[in-house]
């Protein structure tokens, strides 16, 4: 696995391609039906839970981390990703039946489990097939494959949902997961010598659950992602506040901007360094948080969302980059999982902070994301102080 890395020279491979594709449709599975959970909650009488839509599907996410994590790292890369491509399959088959708002909440207790052990099993496998010296730029296009499935799928989503009915959104949901799954059947295991599923790989001891030299990635992580929990929680509402019928633009909106960033910002950490081009992007957050203060209109919104989408989009390729930088060869998936622990975290508490603040009142919009800024300001403090040690 090393050494094949270690002689790649090219970055767009037919099996990279392929990988970004499965990326792309596990993405859009489970973005499809986001926009369309708030209002489905409702109708079930979970009005009061709004703010666990989010926070109850990265709470698993984040637990699952480790487990994926030492997973990866011994039964192999290809398991871990179609275990939690799987788990979307079966999710959406069974949220027809979730007919109260308890069955509907372990729904998305069980859904979180898929992107608790995908996106950790891909990053890693992509990290093993991809040229050293262009991990930023790889990074960067696996965010633009989730960010792709995100921004078609809502729109998707909300039309079928609209036109056929929900339950006919989550069927097709779970088909398009079944054919992430598919893609990912056909590629080649990269891990050396990995081991058969066995009970006792499920023990984790303290030693396996953190990777020591991911925790500064990560604390950017927990810094960065607390927007998109916030944008998840409560854009769906601001979108009908503002008279926008279609809930699934704002994230195409977030996620095409998304997109265009990481098309450079990869690159960038590649040839800049990852803390260089980190400060610029956090900085550009909160500018971006900020200017939701100030929306009055759907198109407004839209543009703030797209703000937000680029500031994203700025810094995510830059922070994984810097997790597998910092790591042993052989703890990719550890390292990797850290990084996400971080992120779930981040998001399930900006979900979790948006419900509450908010509390269905449309003139606290504004005041949820200036408090998020203001965390963020954190964050860059903190980047600003590491790198000037990191220097002496």
């Amino acid at each position: 696995m090393l050494g094949d890395q270690i002689n790649a020279k090219r970055l767009y491979t037919p099996i990279f391609i392929l990988l970004c594709l499965s990326q792309v449709l596990f993405s859009a599975s489970f973005n499809m039906i986001i926009p369309e959970l708030p209002e489905y909650l409702r109708s079930i009488g979970g009005e009061d839970y709004i703010g666990m839509i989010i926070a109850l599907f990265t709470l698993t996410a984040g637990l699952s981390r480790p487990f994926s994590g030492k997973l990866t790292d011994t039964i192999g890369r290809m398991p871990v990703q179609i275990i939690g491509t799987l788990v979307c399959v079966f999710a959406s088959l069974l949220y027809p039946f979730a007919s109260s708002v308890f069955v509907f909440l372990l729904l998305r207790l069980f859904h979180g489990f898929s992107t608790g052990f995908k996106p950790t099993g891909t990053s890693a496998y992509l990290a093993d097939i991809v040229p050293i010296n262009r991990r930023g730029e790889a990074m960067g296009i696996l965010g633009i494959s989730m960010n792709l499935g995100a921004s078609v799928s809502p729109p998707f989503g909300s039309y079928i949902a609209n036109n056929f009915g929900l339950d006919a959104m989550f069927y097709t949901s779970s088909g398009i997961a079944l054919i992430s799954v598919i893609i990912l059947l056909n590629m080649k295991e990269t891990l050396d010598n990995k081991q058969k599923f066995k009970l006792e790989l499920l023990k984790l001891n303290r030693t396996e659950i953190i990777d020591k030299s991911a925790i500064p990635p990560s604390i950017l992580a927990f810094f960065v992602y607390g927007g998109i929990g916030v944008l998840l929680t409560i854009c769906p509402d601001q979108c009908d506040y503002y008279g926008l019928s279609n809930k699934g633009i704002f994230f195409t909106s977030f996620t095409v901007m998304s997109i265009l960033s990481r098309l450079v910002a990869g690159k960038a950490s590649d040839k800049y360094g990852r803390t260089k081009v980190l400060i610029w992007s956090i900085f550009f957050l909160i500018i971006s948080l900020v200017s939701f203060h100030f929306v009055n209109s759907g198109a407004s919104l839209l543009i703030a969302t797209g703000g937000l989408g680029f500031a994203m989009g700025l810094s995510s390729p830059a922070v994984f980059a810097w997790a597998i930088d910092r790591c042993e060869d052989q703890n990719r998936g550890k390292a990797l999982a850290t990084v996400f622990i971080a992120l779930e975290i981040s998001i399930g508490l900006g979900a979790v902070m948006a419900g509450w603040i908010y509390d269905s009142n449309p003139l606290n919009f504004g005041k949820v994301f200036l408090i998020l800024a203001a965390i963020t300001c954190v964050g860059l403090i903190y980047l600003i102080w590491f790198r000037r040690n990191e220097r002496t």
